[in-house]
């Protein structure tokens, strides 16, 4: 049975990709509450703070060796670019760019071996259109891009294929509490949204789902926006 590594599972998307694919796969869980991690039916965790020191997931992925890896574990900051500190631009980047591409860095060698792989990165649709006041944010999101695109051509050989989601405003904790700190209210979001919801956390842990399945072993280096229509336009 095939291992899954999912980041931030203990929440929102990240838990919700979880669930879905413990289904079929065996699931290992990442996250930095340890008793949310143990509420989870995985196969086991590994408790971590990517913002601080990712050694201990680097020696969970050279234990088992994972074939396929979620991306998932994010944080948020809104704010003027003037008014950031040095530690949470550290924060954020470590968390939402450098870990992924420390934890990728990791698992490839595994997956060259078996001529087999997925990797799928959670961006956001902040990373394709960008966000006024969450310039850490959408920069982090949008470096998940260029990588996914850069390391879908250097793995495709290797049958491992390489993948972003880019969710809109997602009904989830992280979500909700984005728009506490921005300037607008739900029903001002919502009147920008042109299907007039917020997306499902189930829909993206579907779209995953589908993206590591062999019927999708075509599409690689492909950032796929899930926004209920943001990204097109109000």
């Amino acid at each position: 049975m095939k291992k899954v590594l999912v980041t931030g599972s203990t929440r929102g998307i990240g838990k919700a990709v979880h669930d879905e694919l413990s289904k079929t796969f065996e699931v290992f869980s990442v996250a930095r509450n340890e008793e949310l991690l143990k509420s989870l039916n995985s196969k086991d965790y590994c408790i971590c703070d990517f913002s601080i020191d990712i050694k201990p997931l680097m020696d969970f992925i050279h234990k088992y060796q994972f074939d396929i890896i979620i991306n998932n574990a994010g944080e948020y900051i809104y704010g003027g670019i003037e008014d950031m500190t040095s530690e949470q631009i550290s924060s954020i980047y470590n968390t939402n760019l450098i870990s992924p591409v420390k934890i990728i860095s990791s698992a490839v060698p595994y997956m060259k071996e078996k001529m087999w792989g997925r990797i799928i990165n959670i961006g956001s649709i902040s990373g394709v259109m960008g966000e006024a006041y969450a310039s850490l944010y959408s920069s982090t999101k949008s470096g998940l891009i260029g990588l996914t695109k850069a390391l879908a051509l250097e793995l495709a050989e290797y049958n491992i294929t390489v993948n972003t989601i880019n969710p809109g405003w997602v009904d989830t904790d992280l979500g909700n509490n984005s728009i506490e700190d921005s300037d607008f209210s739900k029903e001002e979001i919502l009147g920008c949204i042109p299907q007039k919801r917020f997306v499902a956390p189930s829909e993206i842990a579907g779209l995953v789902k589908y993206l590591i399945s062999d019927d999708a072993k075509g599409i690689t280096g492909q950032s796929i926006n899930l926004c209920a229509g943001l990204s097109v336009g109000c």
